[in-house]
């Protein structure tokens, strides 16, 4: 294998697949980055056996081939050559040389034959989405999944159809978070459950895209794919919760504030929270009170008020910050809509004038 590459291009691409190789594996060829010259184009995989990654690249091509060398080698080499424009990559026997003006390495081989099969769906079930609409459904709710594996359809992002809409959901079942994410065709699936581990390596690979995804995905699998790059990940073969009956239907007190506002208030708050980060709301409408409450007995306590528009009954009630603060990178509002159903029943977030995205959040026992 011979061939030149532009060292922006390369380092790119590269940056991409170097992260997906298995980190702290045992098996030395996960940690491996397979680059496989073939007619007029580069081919770069990387695998954990749970997520895998292909980018192909057009390069400059004087021998076909491929090798397996070690990606945390060859992307420290790659990245500390500032000065160079250019790289070229040439096999001789089991070492992989590299050539720039300034530099040359030698880099040990290890045996293709080794290097996993990436996996292709059997694709009895596809869709197109957008790679910008595809990011924001998945951003909006994977930090509401479970980090716990126990329960593995807890740690994942469940995806579903529901009329001319993809639903994003994720839960930990102490709170959820749904996104709406309209598109152009009406599709009819059961459902994709995927490890929100692979979740955050999915929005940092497509996240400089801009164009169409091909979904394609079976019992055990779902890709995502276009003209030159292929992503594949594992599923959850589970069932997700039946989430929707929790949703409250009524509300008993509600306020609509703005969403810096709360921001805001809660940092301040936060600085006196207890060691399970229990921050306390406490809503009087008829006496137009909004305060949050926080009492640590180490270092003091705080009152902070927040203005707002106040309807419905007297409330308090305590949740954990973590689990109030995260929503707000989800909801593009800029007034947002708190709604509780009492004590012990969960208080739902939404955007003024939003209702493609909704976070409920279960209150701390006391």
């Amino acid at each position: 294998m011979k061939f030149d590459c532009p060292k922006e291009k390369f380092s790119k691409a590269f940056s991409k697949i170097e992260k997906v190789s298995s980190r702290g594996s045992s098996n030395p060829i996960l940690k491996c980055v397979l680059l496989e010259g073939k007619e007029h184009s580069l081919v770069l995989r990387a695998t954990n056996l749970d997520i895998g990654i292909e980018i192909s690249l057009p390069i400059k091509l004087e021998e076909e081939g491929s090798v397996a060398v070690s990606s945390s080698v060859l992307g420290s080499f790659i990245s500390q050559s500032d000065k160079e424009k250019s790289f070229r990559f040439e096999k001789k026997n089991d070492i992989l040389n590299v050539l720039s003006d300034h530099y040359s390495a030698n880099m040990k081989l290890l045996s293709v034959e080794d290097f996993p099969l990436i996996p292709r769906p059997e694709k009895t079930e596809s869709f197109t989405i957008s790679s910008k609409d595809l990011i924001k459904g998945l951003r909006s709710v994977v930090y509401s999944a479970s980090v716990s594996t126990i329960k593995p359809e807890l740690a994942s992002v469940y995806i579903y159809p529901e009329e001319n809409f993809l639903v994003f959901v994720a839960t930990d079942s102490f709170r959820l978070a749904e996104k709406k994410i309209k598109i152009k065709n009406k599709v009819q699936f059961d459902q994709i459950l995927i490890p929100f581990k692979n979740v955050t390596d999915i929005v940092r690979i497509l996240e400089e895209k801009d164009e169409d995804i091909e979904v394609s995905f079976d019992k055990n699998q779902v890709s995502f794919s276009s003209d030159d790059f292929y992503l594949v990940s594992r599923t959850v073969d589970g069932s997700f919760p039946s989430y929707k009956q929790i949703i409250p239907k009524d509300s008993k007190t509600e306020a609509i504030l703005l969403k810096q506002d709360l921001i805001n208030t809660l940092k301040v708050a936060h600085v006196f929270s207890d060691t399970f980060n229990r921050v306390t709301f406490v809503i009087n409408p008829e006496e137009k009170v909004f305060e949050i409450r926080t009492k640590n007995n180490d270092i003091g306590e705080n009152t902070s008020k927040v203005g707002g528009s106040l309807t419905g009954e007297p409330v308090q009630i305590s949740f954990s910050y973590k689990n109030i603060f995260d929503c707000f990178q989800s909801i593009d509002s800029d007034s947002i809509s708190l709604s509780f159903d009492g004590l012990n029943k969960p208080l739902v977030i939404k955007g003024i004038g939003d209702k493609t995205f909704f976070y409920l959040a279960m209150p701390m026992n006391k």
